[in-house]
């Protein structure tokens, strides 16, 4: 047997046919198909969403990221010129919130110092390239809401590889989604009715609210060869009180920690890693999740469909196993599973 290499980008990679990936979330959002799959013995099962009950046990919590997606890809027009510019906001750098990290296009034509007048008649000022991804800083002015101008004149940042825009906005928010504060959905949870979440409470699982603000840490692709030279971007999860207690408590009367997405995994993990154990408070996770990874917390987790090479593939083979993963992946393909933030979904047990 040929011994992989855990750490070569390439070991990482799938065949994947243009056709499965989804465009369009499921209606109602529980009848997408899920593959759950068992480590203990290796077995996948194919069923339906709404059949992830089955996987859950009184005592249990279900852990979800209860961020909502700002509208924040925000269009412009250079001053003092016509080039139409785009703006997508990534996080603010300053509690102020009147400097942000984004991605500007086309950033070949927008010199640092550049002015642009964003819809909403605000006029901001983009700074230097702050990383080799592109992203810029971009000053708004004193008096400025951002969020509030997003809001009013941005629109939803659909991934590149949604070609189909007849979406409504609330197809790619959660039904639990709260603080409109994140680049990109936590789309686990998009498979989850408000009826399907009754069913888990009556059925004795605790669910408990954790936060972590979706940027480009969670999407940006890796570059490298050698995945160790990857460097995740920070991103700001909190977990409150009542999350930790709730988590504590399962733990300590032997129920499982189920994560409902990435962005949960590296909130509770980086957090356990930073602290040497589960805390409550607030960090800067900047946790890249591959094989060799000891979880301290995570049970269980609910995830979707990832990216050839994607941080996010990783993650899912440092929890599961890697050849258990791939061959997840592989018979997913063979039996037409629809990928990425609209498509189907895995269970990890």
């Amino acid at each position: 047997m040929t011994q992989r290499d855990f750490f070569d980008i390439n070991t990482y990679d799938y065949e994947l046919p243009p056709e499965l990936i989804a465009q369009k979330p499921a209606e109602p959002r529980d009848r997408c198909r899920l593959l759950t799959v068992r480590r203990a013995d290796g077995k996948l099962f194919h069923e339906h969403f709404r059949d992830v009950l089955q996987w859950l046990r009184p005592g249990d919590v279900l852990v979800r990221n209860d961020t909502r997606v700002m509208a924040a890809r925000v269009g412009g027009v250079k001053v003092n010129g016509s080039a139409q510019v785009e703006v997508l906001l990534l996080r603010p750098e300053d509690d102020g919130e009147k400097c942000w990290e984004a991605l500007v296009r086309p950033g070949r034509k927008l010199p640092e110092g550049s002015r642009v007048r964003l819809d909403g008649d605000v006029v901001v000022t983009i700074g230097a390239v702050k990383s080799e991804d592109g992203v810029r800083r971009v000053v708004f002015p004193a008096d400025c809401d951002v969020r509030a101008l997003a809001e009013a004149n941005g629109s939803m940042p659909l991934p590149p590889y949604i070609h189909e825009r007849s979406s409504r906005p609330e197809d790619y928010q959660t039904v639990y989604a709260k603080d409109p504060r994140s680049a990109a959905a936590p789309t686990a949870g998009l498979h989850f009715t408000r009826e399907l979440l009754r069913k888990v409470a009556d059925r004795g699982v605790t669910i408990a609210d954790i936060t972590l603000e979706v940027g480009l840490g969670t999407f940006r692709p890796v570059k490298t060869e050698d995945i160790r030279r990857h460097h995740m971007h920070a991103e700001h999860c909190v977990v409150p009180q009542d999350a930790y207690d709730k988590i504590v408590m399962a733990k300590k009367n032997g129920g499982r920690v189920i994560a409902l997405g990435t962005t949960v995994v590296r909130t509770l993990e980086g957090m356990a890693a930073a602290s040497g154990g589960l805390r409550p408070g607030v960090l800067e996770t900047e946790l890249f999740i591959y094989p060799g990874f000891e979880y301290k917390v995570v049970d269980a987790l609910i995830t979707n469909f990832h990216l050839p090479k994607s941080t996010l593939v990783m993650l899912v083979a440092a929890f599961a196993g890697y050849d258990l993963t791939m061959k997840a992946y592989a018979e997913a393909v063979k039996e037409r599973y629809r990928f990425f933030s609209f498509g189907d979904a895995m269970m990890i047990v």
